[in-house]
C-alpha cells in the first residue's frame, strides 16, 4: 500500500466543497482545510504509485476550484 500527502491549492471559496466531495472516497484516509500556502491537505492510500496518480488526476484535479496540487509520497 502506498500513502501520499496531497497539498492542494484552491480558488477562494471552494475548499469546503472539495473536502465534502472527497470524504466519501475510500482512498482518502483524511482530508482537511488548512492555513498557509495550501488550502487543503489530503492523505490518500492506494495499491501503487500509478493508482495514486490516477486519484490525483481523476478525482482531485477534476473538481471545481482546484488550481494546483503537490503530491508527497511517504517513504515508509
Amino acid at each position: 500500500m502506498v500513502r501520499a500527502y496531497i497539498l492542494i491549492e484552491m480558488v477562494a471559496g471552494h475548499a469546503s466543497r472539495l473536502v465534502a466531495a472527497m470524504k466519501d472516497n475510500p482512498a482518502v484516509k483524511s482530508i482537511d482545510r488548512v492555513t498557509g500556502p495550501y488550502d487543503v491537505i489530503a492523505v490518500i492510500e492506494a495499491a501503487n504509485i500509478n493508482d495514486i496518480s490516477d486519484i490525483v488526476a481523476g478525482d482531485i484535479h477534476t473538481k471545481q476550484g482546484v488550481t494546483r496540487t503537490l503530491t508527497c509520497v511517504a517513504l515508509g
